[in-house]
């Protein structure tokens, strides 16, 4: 990991779940991380107040809004690699603010893309997501498959996608894109499906409430989505590329559920509540990864089976019951 030494890298969205896990894996590599996080006047750090007092004193936290050009401009400067994993990423609500998926999305990542260029920083990542692909016309998705905003979350991720793509074609801005699949693990809020499911079976609940149990999803363990944000910063190769990150296995919703009450040993029934259900046409029924091109470009493949990521987001959640509210809908 002798990259990472002496590298002074931004991580914009460090609060979130998985820019959490970013941070925490960029310290043990050896680089200074400023943590960029979310401004609120609780001085609440989101998930980086879970991590590890060693990892959360190396870092220089920073609190603002990417929305704001001025305070990017900001954040950015003297860094030598940006992540950008700031973004609004929850479904459901997209339904409700579509406004602020577009402001925080891809204004927000105008502005960071701005930033970068001004102060010559050496390489970005961008962070995408599976969503921007929609229902698979073929699986598994590579990354030549057609784009389908069937949210508007999808849509302003698509919308960001293509302002980083028009960056490094327009200005040979050095930015890579990395579309991780699903991702799951420790500190993932409940408005994901894999803590929704977990989080009620640790509760007791002998009825569980899900939306649609048909989707097919492919799962990858955080930590090993931590690591192919750090491959792709890495590589020379990436820049300019946009790199798919996955297991390359799909799984149904209702064989996950089944998958999750075997690990954890439990019983249940579950239920679908039709405020879970996506509209007809803007639910994705398939997203299966093709990972061949990060492997090609970087080495990375997952290394936690889906049963042991499973387990051990069971142990986190069953060790943390404060952090979750099983009996309410997060959107």
């Amino acid at each position: 990991m002798t990259f990472w030494r002496g590298k002074r890298v931004l991580v914009t969205g460090a609060g979130g779940f998985i820019g959490s896990h970013v941070t925490e894996a960029l310290v043990r590599a050896g680089a200074a991380v400023r943590a960029m996080v979310h401004y609120n006047s609780r001085n609440d750090w989101g998930q980086i107040e879970w991590l590890d007092k060693d990892i959360r004193d190396a870092l220089e936290i920073l609190c603002g809004d990417i929305r704001d050009p001025f305070f990017s401009r900001e954040a950015v400067r003297g860094q030598t690699v940006v992540l950008h994993l700031a973004a609004l990423i929850a479904i459901p609500y997209s339904y409700m603010a579509p406004a602020d998926y577009v402001a925080t999305n891809v204004v927000g990542t105008l502005n960071i893309l701005q930033a970068c260029r001004d102060a010559g920083v050496e390489k970005i990542v961008h962070t995408s997501t599976s969503e921007t692909y929609g229902t698979a016309r073929y699986v598994p998705i590579d990354e030549n498959h057609p784009l389908q905003g069937q949210s508007p979350y999808s849509a302003s991720k698509i919308g960001a996608d293509k302002i980083a793509e028009s960056f490094h074609l327009s200005f040979e801005t050095p930015v890579a894109t990395l579309r991780p699949f699903n991702t799951f693990g420790p500190r993932q809020s409940a408005r994901a499906v894999i803590p929704t499911i977990i989080s009620q079976l640790a509760s007791g609940a002998k009825q569980i409430r899900l939306g649609s149990l048909e989707p097919v999803r492919d799962f990858t363990f955080v930590a090993d989505t931590a690591r192919a944000f750090l491959a792709v910063a890495e590589s020379p190769r990436t820049v300019g590329e946009v790199v798919n990150a996955g297991s390359g296995k799909g799984v149904s919703i209702g064989d996950l559920v089944n998958l999750v009450i075997d690990v954890m040993g439990c019983k249940t029934v579950v239920e679908c509540e039709a405020a879970r259900v996506r509209p007809e046409k803007s639910e994705v029924l398939r997203l299966v990864c093709c990972a061949d091109k990060i492997r090609d470009l970087t080495g990375w493949q997952p290394q936690t089976s889906l049963r042991e990521g499973l387990a051990l987001t069971a142990r986190y959640i069953r060790e943390h019951p404060g952090l979750y509210k099983p009996e309410i809908y997060n959107v």
